[in-house]
């Protein structure tokens, strides 16, 4: 008995030991905050070092807008004429019509800016062209009367000829008759050469100059008229005679030929000067102006350039491959360019100063109309639309929407993930005016402005909160109305 009274009376004074132990420590502990907190000194300094809040700066609204009709604008809350309250719009939203990206995000999606620039441009343009003859250098060499080929002085086509050279003998029962017609009328006009009578001597003369008229108007040439009336003999062949320098190109009679009248009887093409003939791509065609230089290459003469113009565009383009044909002329003094070569043709544009021009990349091209991307600071950008001019190899000629030194992005990949991606944004982002959506799309989150929901109804079944988060499992909304 006594020993259980002495260990309950030793377990009460070690508890009452460690409880007057704790309220000291407390008391040491505590005590001189307590005191400060008491008697003010301590809460004033720290109040006096801490510095004042900055005021809250209030916004400034711009004006109302409706939620549902944007074209509705008033300068005082109140309701749309839907019936919804007007949701305000303050100034420092940026302008209607801009979008805005989270910094971050611009970075993550690798936007990139550049600068609309007002520079000269110019265009070299590749093709492929064929050489041929120059059509106004090329004769055609016919029988204007019905006769005989009796011998052929050129006889194979590649024969180079010069002007005035013989290429056949033809025998004509007409030419024969006319021959003799002229010789009866210069005797007649000998006769009648010392008639003192003055009309009667000058018939003479009319006559002799008609039948003279009808040799030459069949090709005679003037050297066998002045040898029949030399001799005064009928010559049973006549010549004809090369009417120009060049090649035979084509040859289309035979000695002893029976030669009927309009028979072309050979093809000579002068190739002092040739053409060539190009094919050009449509979107080339802004580029190309008579009397451009070009200059072209041949695979068969490596080294050599020869340098011609742009003599005449075609008003047509061929149907089949939808190019435009463009004819050069160049000079050929030693004959080493050949009909029907192919060769590699350099077409240098004219310069055109002072247009404004941005990258291809810059430009969306959504078939009704051309967008950019105007950087106007501080993480917004504005959809522009531009009117683009000629296409260059990298880039597009702006003839209105851009001015010279406007930031632009260069790289608007995140709006052509898709086409429906690209037809729903520019569609947001279309200036005052036009019709849009209330809801806007800014780095991910949605704002439905002016849009209410009853929570009286809402069944919170299945929600979580996580960590500020809400899940909404197992919830299902229908957008379709």
């Amino acid at each position: 008995m006594q020993d259980n009274k002495s260990t309950a009376y030793y377990v009460w004074k070690f508890i009452q030991t460690l409880v007057m132990a704790a309220v000291v420590a407390g008391v040491y502990f505590f005590w001189e905050p307590m005191m400060e907190m008491v008697s003010g000194e301590k809460g004033d300094e720290q109040q006096a070092e801490q510095p004042e809040a900055e005021p809250v700066k209030k916004r400034k609204i711009k004006y109302w807008v409706g939620p549902m009709t944007p074209s509705f604008h008033s300068d005082k809350p109140g309701k749309s004429p839907m019936g919804m309250d007007l949701v305000p719009v303050y100034e420092d939203d940026g302008e209607e019509g801009q979008i805005s990206i989270n910094p971050v995000v611009e970075q993550n999606i690798g936007v990139r800016i550049g600068t609309a620039q007002r520079k000269q441009i110019s265009r070299t343009i590749n093709t492929v062209g064929l050489v041929t003859y120059d059509e106004r250098l090329v004769a055609r060499v016919q029988s204007k009367t019905e006769g005989w080929a009796e011998r052929l002085y050129v006889d194979f086509t590649g024969q180079e000829v010069k002007k005035g050279d013989y290429l056949l003998e033809l025998y004509s029962p007409e030419l024969v008759s006319t021959s003799e017609e002229f010789l009866l009328a210069l005797k007649y006009r000998e006769a009648l050469e010392k008639s003192p009578i003055q009309n009667v001597a000058k018939g003479g003369d009319d006559l002799l100059e008609s039948a003279k008229r009808r040799l030459e108007y069949f090709d005679v040439p003037e050297h066998q008229i002045k040898e029949m009336e030399k001799t005064r003999k009928v010559k049973k062949t006549l010549h004809i005679h090369s009417p120009v320098n060049g090649i035979v190109v084509k040859k289309n009679v035979l000695e002893g030929n029976h030669i009927t009248k309009g028979t072309v009887l050979y093809m000579i093409a002068d190739l002092s000067k040739v053409w060539v003939i190009a094919d050009i791509y449509e979107y080339e065609s802004p580029w190309v102006r008579e009397g451009q230089e070009a200059e072209m290459t041949l695979t068969s003469l490596p080294g050599k350039v020869f340098t011609g113009h742009v003599t005449y565009i075609y008003p047509y383009f061929k149907r089949a491959t939808r190019t435009l044909q463009v004819r050069m002329e160049f000079e050929n003094p030693g004959l080493e360019l050949k009909p029907d070569m192919y060769a590699d043709v350099k077409i240098a544009s004219d310069v055109r100063h002072n247009s404004v021009i941005v990258p291809k990349a810059a430009v969306i091209r959504s078939g009704s109309r051309n967008t950019v991307f105007v950087v106007k600071g501080k993480g917004r950008f504005e959809p522009r639309n531009v009117k683009l001019g000629i296409e260059g190899e990298d880039y597009y000629e702006v003839l209105n929407g851009l001015q010279d030194g406007e930031k632009i992005v260069t790289s608007a990949n995140f709006m052509l993930d898709s086409e429906s991606n690209l037809t729903e944004a520019v569609s947001k982002m279309v200036p005052p005016g036009e019709e849009k959506s209330d809801m806007a799309i800014d780095g991910g989150s949605m704002k439905h402005e002016g849009m209410q929901m009853d929570h009286g109804s809402m069944k919170h079944e299945g929600m979580k909160m996580d960590g500020g988060s809400m899940k909404h499992e197992g919830m299902q909304m229908d957008h379709g109305s």
